[in-house]
């Protein structure tokens, strides 16, 4: 049964997409820690990021810096940070998070923003991404 990520990837869920290619998409979390919060997902369903084959680890690792990059250009902020956890769904995922302190990072703390400004966000996340 395919997760929910990848019905998102596949479009049969709506999503706020940043950047996509045949083997990845990143796309905001719904829930953000920060606005700008982006899931960057492989199409392929594996669900620990470490039992990724190096291959598929690596291009997932250097789509997560090219969507990072264009995150750091849209968005005002210190860094972009990066975090895998993947306990909430079984389908590996990489949060990149625009920050300004360590202390902006925590899942804990979640702000679900208006659709507006969700839209607004991707779509200059996605003017960015090269």
């Amino acid at each position: 049964m395919a997760t929910i990520f990848s019905k998102i990837a596949a479009g049969e869920i709506p999503s706020y997409r940043v950047a996509a290619d045949e083997k990845h998409y990143a796309f905001l979390d719904i829930n953000p820690v920060t606005p700008g919060h982006v899931l960057v997902i492989p199409r392929k369903e594996v669900d620990y990021i470490f039992d990724l084959d190096e291959q598929d680890y690596t291009e997932l690792m250097l789509f997560a810096r090219r969507v990072a990059k264009a995150m750091k250009k849209a968005i005002p902020c210190k860094r972009i940070a990066v975090a895998v956890m993947g306990m909430e769904v079984p389908h590996t995922h990489v949060h990149l998070a625009p920050i300004n302190s360590e202390g902006d990072l925590q899942f804990s703390k979640k702000t679900p923003l208006p659709a507006e400004q969700m839209q607004s966000i991707a779509d200059s996340i996605a003017a960015e991404f090269e």
